[in-house]
């Protein structure tokens, strides 16, 4: 059912108790829900239980109760050895690995007047049940502070649910624009309590190198740093000031054990051949020209490009990839390809002349032929190797993920092909552009309300074998425009909350009133957390 316009201010205004009398407002929308009577209270007595011998159980005990401890100043004890005669409420958390229905991140809830109790298969669905039990509180739980004169109630229910797709997935640039390693575990936090379980970290381009290779120390020393930045695209603001900042591997290492324990893998980002000139500044011999580069201080696309005619530009990106492929121990590397200029290439000696000897027709099969032998490198290795659609020109390199950002024709011609993808159609994912039709806010040109993401279909115009191929979805946030960590949070939310019921709940259940109704819910949680979200009401395509 689709919403006339007017109904979005209703919604708007409807008081967070009054869209809690339905079922619980939960984002992404479960499953299945079966409301009961009563309600469970959280008091300092709580016991928070756990299966003995399990480890990430425990963990998760200890993240519920320390969040818990923030809002309510309630130190509750986790314990995988209850005495026999303990009194109280419980939460029980614990791995049932008899419930293939619930697969490998499905859990059930089931809240009575003593006990709460979160079921998974596996630790991420008892985390994910945990995070559901987050939301069923009110919303004064998200608070840094104690809070007094709240009753911690939950409402009696049962839930069973699970995900529709293995890749839901976020994306933060901060190679146009660094965010801190502080900033950048936050948003790990924003986007777990949303079942998200995908961090696709765009760590390099032309502006920037935000990660320590240690055999190629230039790209930190020089590529990292810019001599000023890109005028605005609306109000030409722009600067001289020298900008940078980057990872250390020890920074890395702590991100990617942070999102581990959130159930989250990070993906990293590392771009080539095209959106390479911070690394050419540092390492020029790689391009067809070779240089000299500076750390690119505009937008757009730099035609300055890694030469696959030259032998060295493989080692050197072996090398990086052997650093890369230490710190990110997920399946999946991102390798771009997207936006490559063929300029150079033309005009280059090294790249004709291996053209000429590996039989290439055109420079699209060129950059194939480049594709191919990263992702053989990546196969040894044991990972994946990822790319956008321009990937498919020139031949698809055999074990390559498409990610399908110019519509979805590169999605489906990948799957027809047998090949997995991520449907991300720029039009309705990409979060860098505007909420609002006249362009009020941080954000580039575009424009994407919050209902345009909602009424993504990963799988649209797809056979039902070919849709087996469709991994998930994600939405991006390219940062040019992007300074500061508010800027993030404001076009990060609340079309987050879309993106996160798109890729986790049934298709057959996302309906927009009911999503209405429990996004008023999903900002009250977001005022207390002290986020900087959009705070608008132009839902709806204007």
């Amino acid at each position: 059912m689709r919403m006339a316009p007017v109904l979005v201010f209703m919604f708007g205004i409807w008081s967070v108790a009054a869209a809690q009398q339905a079922d619980p407002c939960v984002i992404p929308r479960p499953a299945s829900v079966e409301m009961c009577e009563g309600t469970f209270t959280l008091d300092p007595h709580t016991t928070i239980l756990v299966d003995p011998g399990h480890p990430e159980l425990n963990r998760i005990g200890r993240w519920l109760a320390d969040f818990l401890r923030y809002a309510t100043g309630y130190r509750l004890t986790v314990d995988s050895s209850p005495a026999p005669d303990a009194a109280g409420t419980t939460i029980l958390l614990r791995l049932a690995d008899t419930e293939t229905g619930l697969g490998e991140e499905g859990y059930r809830l089931t809240v009575a007047a003593n006990r709460v109790t979160v079921c998974g298969r596996r630790p991420a669905g008892v985390f994910y049940g945990a995070q559901t039990f987050r939301q069923l509180l009110p919303p004064e739980i998200e608070g840094s502070q104690p809070v007094t004169g709240v009753a911690w109630t939950v409402p009696c229910v049962r839930i069973e649910d699970r995900p529709r797709f293995r890749w839901r997935g976020m994306h933060l640039d901060v190679a146009r624009h660094f965010h801190d390693k502080e900033f950048v575990k936050r948003y790990i936090d924003y986007i777990a309590a949303y079942k998200i379980n995908v961090f696709h970290l765009y760590l390099t381009d032309d502006q920037g190198w935000r990660i320590e290779i240690k055999k190629y120390p230039r790209l930190t020393e020089i590529g990292a740093w810019r001599k000023g930045t890109g005028k605005h695209c609306f109000d030409g603001r722009g600067d001289q000031e020298r900008y940078g900042g980057y990872f250390t591997q020890d920074g890395i290492r702590e991100i990617v054990d942070y999102a581990r324990e959130r159930f989250i893998t990070v993906v990293p980002g590392i771009s080539m051949p095209g959106h390479s000139q911070a690394a050419l500044a540092a390492y020029p011999e790689l391009s067809s020209t070779g240089g000299p580069f500076e750390v690119w201080t505009g937008w757009g696309i730099s035609k300055e490009v890694m030469d696959p005619g030259k032998e060295e530009v493989f080692r050197f990106v072996e090398g990086v990839l052997d650093e890369v492929t230490e710190l990110f121990p997920g399946r999946y590397i991102h390798c771009g390809g997207d936006e490559v200029p063929r300029d150079r290439w033309k005009e280059s000696p090294y790249a004709q002349e291996r053209m000429k000897a590996e039989g290439l027709k055109s420079e699209d099969e060129l950059q194939s032929y480049f594709t191919k032998r990263v992702e053989r490198f990546l196969t040894s290795k044991g990972r994946l190797l990822v790319g956008w659609d321009e990937i498919i020109a020139g031949g698809l390199a055999p074990n390559a993920v498409v990610m399908s950002w110019r519509g979805t024709n590169g999605g489906i011609t990948a799957a027809r092909a047998g090949h997995d993808v991520v449907m991300v159609p720029n039009r309705e994912t990409y979060f860098n552009f505007m909420q609002h039709a006249e362009r009020k806010g941080p954000g580039a040109t575009g424009y994407l309300p919050l209902m345009k993401v909602y009424h993504l279909e990963p799988t649209r115009g797809m056979t039902a074998e070919e849709a087996k191929h469709v991994l998930g979805s994600q939405a991006c946030l390219w940062s040019e425009y992007l300074p500061t960590s508010a800027d993030v949070e404001y076009l990060l939310f609340p079309r987050m909350f879309a993106m996160a019921e798109v890729v986790w709940s049934p298709a057959n259940l996302r309906e927009d009133e009911d999503f209405l109704r429990r996004v008023p819910v999903g900002l009250a949680r977001l005022k207390r957390a002290g986020v900087n979200y959009y705070d608008g009401n132009e839902y709806f395509p204007k």
